[in-house]
């Protein structure tokens, strides 16, 4: 079991966003939803705090922090989609409300960023001649295309 868990900074909108992103990617849930006990410059009492959640495996937790807090492209989501079908279908859900980026990056509505990338990156980027090719092919990409990339790779 990790002992880091991501946090998700929030103004007031940690439940929404997490049963979103629950609604999205597979192996995911609400764990559990903590209310503020007192009153603070974000939650009163009785307001949510804290959800713990377990997105794709991973578990994670939305703090609403009551005041609006930007994400930036230094830290990002990346979701190792098993196929096009998935791939698309994670794209899809998490672009709705948000915007499309290069090299199958997205900022999602919440404005975090996500790269949705085909789970056998990491190995086609361990080797030399097909990450070279795969670089090349993703560059001209929004969304990833895995059939156009495997031809790059195949090719290579």
């Amino acid at each position: 079991m990790s002992r880091i868990t991501p946090c998700l900074w929030f103004k007031d909108q940690a439940e929404e966003a997490a049963r979103f992103y629950c609604s999205i990617l597979p192996d995911s849930h609400v764990d559990a939803v903590h209310h503020a006990t007192v009153d603070s410059p974000g939650p009163k009492v009785g307001d949510v705090l804290l959800v713990e959640f377990t997105l794709a495996g991973q578990k994670m937790q939305a703090l609403n922090g009551g005041m609006d807090a930007e994400y930036g492209l230094a830290v990002s989501m990346s979701f190792a989609a098993r196929d096009q079908a998935e791939l698309d279908r994670v794209w899809d859900g998490l672009l709705a409300g948000g915007a499309a980026q290069q090299c199958g990056w997205l900022a999602d509505r919440y404005g975090l960023h996500w790269q949705i990338v085909p789970e056998n990156m990491g190995a086609i980027l361990a080797d030399p001649a097909k990450s070279k090719a795969a670089t090349t092919e993703v560059f001209k990409m929004v969304k990833i295309d895995i059939a156009t990339l495997e031809k790059a790779v195949a090719n290579a």
